[in-house]
């Protein structure tokens, strides 16, 4: 098979679903599955067994495939074998999943990365946009990852899991992660609503949910634009620590959040130039990433690229 006539699989891992997407050298997804992982996380052997025998039925189906791309949200080992700290799945800690699955599968080539990560390098070689060779990727949805693309490579850190912003302490000492993740945001949303009855309009009373937060902003409903106000305020102070550090120019975000993105830019690059000098202010480009829904899958299938030659 020709390299231009090749397809990958990109398996995006979750604590509830896996996303499987077949996927070109262009970044079409030809053939995508969401597969639920409860008979994974439940099996006897935990799941990291479980995903290498259920990963079968992929590679039967899709024949052509030769190369495979897993996302894991959690931290791995830098020469990216070994699950480390996985939150969601915490059966697999300490499991060698790229060891068993060459074991298993010796005639194919397989590579992990965190999924925040990988979601980074889908954009660099599937980006709409002719993205940077450098950026900074934040992804917000239930948690807050992140991670640098420099000179086109992931940026590891001396042991693997560099670039880790949604643990960095902010307010009141608490983690990026829990004053903004999804439950943070959902609390700053109560919050402005008791505070602000009269302008909360819809809000009162509803299932207070992220979706709902965007769909009201964009109906213009004070309440919700107050609560994107804060949550760019606490991401941008972030932020100027991170352009501190790391001297980069490019901001792309992701994630569920995101689609919220235009309501938190006017309180984003407002609050990040007022704390930067103009080296870094000057050429600053804050965007939202262009693959949404598809960042994890693009991802996971676009780690097959990675120092491979393909």
């Amino acid at each position: 098979m020709q390299n231009q006539e090749a397809h990958f699989l990109g398996v995006d891992v979750g604590g509830t679903h896996l996303k499987i997407g077949l996927v070109d050298r262009e970044g079409n997804i030809l053939d995508f599955v969401k597969e639920d992982t409860t008979s994974y996380r439940d099996h006897p052997e935990g799941f990291g067994t479980a995903f290498i025998a259920g990963l079968e039925k992929y590679l039967t189906k899709y024949p052509q495939v030769k190369n495979v791309g897993i996302g894991l949200p959690g931290m791995i080992s830098k020469d990216r074998t070994t699950a480390l700290e996985i939150p969601a799945i915490p059966t697999l800690n300490g499991f060698n999943l790229k060891g068993k699955l060459e074991e298993r599968y010796p005639k194919y080539e397989f590579a992990l990365e965190n999924d925040a990560a990988a979601a980074a390098i889908g954009e660099f070689y599937f980006g709409k946009d002719d993205p940077s060779q450098n950026f900074l990727f934040i992804t917000m949805g239930t948690g807050i990852g992140s991670a640098l693309v420099l000179d086109g490579q992931v940026f590891k850190g001396s042991r693997g899991n560099a670039m880790e912003m949604g643990h960095m302490l902010s307010k009141g000492a608490a983690r990026l992660e829990t004053l903004i993740g999804r439950q943070g945001i959902l609390n700053i949303m109560s919050r402005l609503i008791d505070a602000y009855p009269e302008k909360a309009g819809v809000l009162i009373g509803s299932e207070l949910g992220t979706h709902l937060l965007v769909d009201t902003a964009k109906a213009g409903n004070p309440v919700s634009l107050m609560v994107f106000e804060e949550v760019a305020r606490i991401l941008g102070e972030a932020i100027v620590s991170a352009i501190r550090i790391l001297d980069v120019t490019d901001v792309y975000f992701g994630g569920g959040i995101s689609a919220g993105l235009e309501f938190m830019m006017p309180t984003l690059d407002r609050t990040i130039k007022q704390y930067l000098t103009q080296y870094y202010g000057k050429d600053l480009v804050l965007k939202k990433a262009t693959l949404e829904n598809n960042a994890g899958t693009l991802g996971a299938a676009a780690l097959c690229f990675m120092g491979s030659g393909l």
